[in-house]
């Protein structure tokens, strides 16, 4: 059995790209995600290489997680 894909609503205009303010903030909430969790972990395992380990992980997940709503 397959699933039947449904088209795309055609009417809705194309997502503008996140702008360089809500890049930076993205990475940023990334990497203080990354630097909790790393210093977290460190401090439970007593193993000091979670910290770059939840860095690098901050950074993959700043990188494709969905840009911050620039609203005013």
């Amino acid at each position: 059995m397959s699933r039947r894909s449904t088209p795309r609503d055609r009417s809705t205009p194309p997502s503008e790209p996140p702008s360089p303010r809500a890049r930076r903030k993205q990475i940023i909430v990334g990497l203080v995600m990354g630097a909790i969790m790393g210093v977290v972990l460190g401090a439970l395992t007593q193993f000091w290489l979670w910290l770059p380990a939840g860095l690098a992980m901050g950074l993959a997940t700043g990188a494709i997680m969905k840009p911050p709503s620039d609203q005013r």
